[in-house]
């Protein structure tokens, strides 16, 4: 062979190769989640991680994957909003393209999310739900649930993070074991998420024999909450529980239990999980004020292996450390890229089967879990943190994993 011969058979031949490279067929992940607004420090960290897991199973997925990042938020609210769920689930279904939806952030927003994706076969993964009813029934849950989320009489959801009837309860057992509290006032937001997990929180220490002063929900609507607060001290408890989030007013309540001298100290779920708690408190509250925060899972400095690798790279890509949450999304993102690995073709159906299948999983940050026969992670874990220089500093990780 000549050389002309053999340079036009190596074109051809590199020609032939990138045709190949160029024939991934493509195929969309979305993500459904408030992109404003405060929980806004937590979702780029779940998007951010989203990308990042795209990016590690780019090689072994054998299709073209394009991420669509969609906002369920307004502006106006600063939170998500019915309407534009709704109109993402939809979305969704309409291309077919897509082949997974991760998210929603919030539970109140799974409610509406789940029955569009469930009747259309498109499987959907959290990384921060944390409603038990959304699928199982429970002490909490409402009589229909999680049936009415499942239209299409499969399952269809899955969450890669531990529910509230995991938070509720390990809360309570470390107020009981670490603090040694024995009584507690319990405070809700009224709302599907925040008065879940008071109520599993406040269930769980009546069973510890902890006295419960008082459980009541607040209104929201309120500037302050200082009469409260004079009435609570008045009651003398060892420790506040507030069930709620950053934007139904967590760190209002952080303020006037400080300004009224309440003096023991306050806790609040992962709603609360989020920078935008402690500056809406200001950093000089938590000087005081103890506060402790949980978060359903493990907080990213507890990472080993692979798990501490990402925290590693995610700070030298952001400039910054990655959200607690930011773990959960890529470990979302990673059970999806393997069921497509593994199925290999553009099959919603198959790519459902494959992930709401998905046993000893261990591609991912977390170690090694399963999904159960709801669609619950194994991994059910909390990590409790405090409030130091205005930063969150772990102190404790409860449960099995």
């Amino acid at each position: 062979m000549d050389r002309r011969t053999f340079l036009a058979a190596a074109a051809v031949s590199v020609s032939g190769s990138v045709a190949i490279a160029q024939q991934k067929e493509k195929v969309k992940i979305v993500s459904s989640l408030p992109r404003q607004g405060s929980p806004q420090g937590q979702t780029d960290g779940i998007a951010n991680a989203i990308k990042l897991a795209i990016a590690d199973f780019e090689k072994v997925v054998p299709f073209e994957v394009q991420y669509l990042d969609w906002d369920d938020a307004t502006a106006a609210q600063g939170q998500w909003v019915a309407e534009k769920e709704k109109d993402n689930a939809e979305n969704a279904v309409k291309d077919k393209d897509v082949l997974a939806f991760i998210g929603p952030y919030n539970s109140g927003a799974a409610r509406v999310s789940m029955p569009i994706l469930n009747k259309a076969g498109l499987v959907q993964i959290s990384p921060s739900t944390t409603w038990p009813g959304l699928t199982k029934k429970g002490p909490t849950s409402d009589p229909d649930e999680p049936d009415r989320y499942r239209p299409g009489k499969k399952i269809t959801f899955c969450r890669v993070c531990p529910h509230d009837a995991s938070q509720g309860p390990l809360s309570a057992q470390f107020v009981v074991e670490e603090l040694k509290v024995k009584s507690v006032y319990v405070l809700d937001d009224k709302e599907l998420y925040g008065h879940g997990v008071a109520t599993l929180f406040k269930k769980t220490c009546e069973e510890k024999k902890v006295k419960v002063l008082g459980h009541e929900s607040i209104n929201t609507t309120r500037n302050n909450f200082k009469e409260l607060m004079k009435k609570i001290k008045e009651k003398n408890p060892d420790l506040v529980y507030f069930g709620g989030t950053t934007q139904s007013k967590g760190p209002q309540i952080a303020l006037d239990m400080k300004s009224e001298e309440v003096n023991c100290p306050l806790m609040v779920p992962d709603g609360c999980y989020e920078q935008a708690f402690v500056d809406g408190a200001g950093e000089a509250t938590f000087d005081t004020l103890k506060c402790f925060v949980t978060i359903g899972g493990i907080d990213p400095a507890y990472l080993k292996g692979a798990g501490a690798e990402f925290v590693k790279k995610y700070k030298e890509k952001h400039k910054k450390d990655a959200e607690a949450y930011a773990v959960y999304g890529y470990e979302a993102a990673a059970v999806v890229l393997e069921a497509l690995r593994v199925v290999g073709k553009k099959d919603r159906e198959a790519i459902r089967k494959a992930v709401v299948g998905t046993k000893d999983f261990a591609k991912g940050l977390l170690g090694k879990w399963s999904f159960d026969a709801d669609g619950d992670t194994t991994f059910q874990q909390l990590t409790v943190a405090t409030i130091e220089k205005g930063k969150f500093k772990s102190v404790k990780v409860l449960g099995t994993g």
